[in-house]
């Protein structure tokens, strides 16, 4: 199964007229976070850490639908917190898929099974269902046994149902890249129509900061699956751009573009991205969009996102790639992303006593590097 045509022509089209309008911060996905209380406590999450006060706010069914006119992205990633746990929640995705947005609905699937009957299967609305790896990765990722039977259970049902589904796979440190390739190998023979994949975000809140990656290491973990994927003949069908893997895989120098990935939650627009939660919050998109200072943030720019590869942040900046070089993404597509050889120069460091030193190193770097691309074409 792929991702729909309509969904393909939608979107592109949006691309598109943004691309000829020469608009240059645009949304592509709206996370809209309608809660943060969750049935979960995962060691990398730092979502939840609010008084109980806060987890038991909901978004208004209002509130969610001005927030996605206001926005205007082709796409909907409703995470949480557990969305499921929303008792409005089936009529928010009822009014996205009105205005003919494309929803994904994150979930860790344990409600799943009760609450399915309230939605329908239709091409706009998509399960993203939470799983980490193995059941006994995806288990003690989210500490607590028994989780991964239950999403798999859950997957089984929707799939069954006629229901569009991806799995959300978040990868932390102490992963064994042939274990990862055999879950990947089992993810696709339940039928899911891809896969998400993102290196962990190191939350400054949430209870252990042991299992987060750092970026060399998050690059070379990335380039050992999809050997391993290569070895096997695999054909693994992921919910991402070519490019955004090949950044992944350290072959693509990118700046993030948290524009492209705006939050909106209980406590309005949140600065700059999902994964910065305590930046502050506009008063309306427009107010977002105008008065965060971009240039503070992302790897380089900002030390709480030196090591984030997140696809909230990179997913955007891949796909403007795809757009400015069509060719390079529909190689990468074909071949897969490169998994050996020199990885791509990071971007510099501008922040700090070391900004004018590393980018002097980095910017040398840079110029050895694009002389060997010159040398190998």
């Amino acid at each position: 199964m792929s991702v729909p045509i309509i969904q393909q022509f939608r979107v592109a089209r949006y691309l598109l007229g943004k691309k000829l309008r020469g608009e240059k911060r645009y949304p592509l996905v709206l996370m809209l976070e309608p809660l943060f209380q969750c049935n979960l406590a995962c060691s990398g999450c730092g979502k939840i850490d609010y008084d109980e006060e806060i987890l038991q706010k909901r978004m208004s069914v209002e509130d969610a639908l001005n927030a996605v006119d206001e926005c205007g992205a082709p796409m909907v990633s409703i995470p949480g917190g557990e969305p499921l746990i929303h008792k409005e929640l089936p009529s928010i995705v009822e009014g996205i898929i009105s205005r003919k947005k494309f929803v994904y609905l994150c979930t860790n699937a344990i409600l799943l099974p009760k609450k399915i009957e309230f939605y329908k299967p239709s091409p706009y609305l998509t399960f993203s269902i939470h799983l980490d790896g193995n059941r006994e990765r995806h288990d003690a990722s989210v500490c607590k046994e028994g989780i991964f039977d239950k999403a798999v259970s859950a997957i089984k049902i929707a799939r069954q149902r006629g229901f569009r589904v991806t799995i959300n796979c978040t990868l932390f440190q102490k992963e064994d890249p042939k274990e990862v390739a055999d879950f990947f190998d089992f993810a696709m023979g339940l039928g899911v129509e891809g896969i998400t994949i993102s290196p962990g975000y190191s939350y400054e809140h949430a209870p252990r900061q042991d299992v987060f990656l750092p970026r060399t290491q998050s690059k070379q973990l990335f380039r050992d699956i999809f050997k391993q994927g290569k070895k096997r003949g695999r054909k693994w069908v992921f919910n991402q751009s070519s490019l955004y893997l090949d950044f992944l895989a350290g072959n693509q120098t990118y700046h993030c573009t948290p524009w492209s990935n705006p939050t909106y939650n209980i406590f309005g627009w949140q600065k700059p991205c999902y994964l910065l939660i305590d930046e502050g919050y506009a008063s309306s998109y427009r107010a977002l969009m105008e008065g965060t200072d971009w240039d503070r943030y992302g790897t380089g720019r900002n030390p709480k996102c030196d090591n984030c590869m997140a696809h909230c942040g990179y997913e955007g900046t891949a796909v403007n790639d795809t757009f400015s070089h069509p060719l390079k993404a529909l190689r990468v597509m074909m071949r897969g992303p490169r998994t050996d050889g020199s990885m791509a120069v990071e971007v510099p460091i501008l922040y700090g006593n070391r900004s004018e030193a590393t980018s002097v190193r980095v910017n040398a770097a840079d110029i050895r590097h694009r002389a060997r691309s010159i040398n190998m074409d």
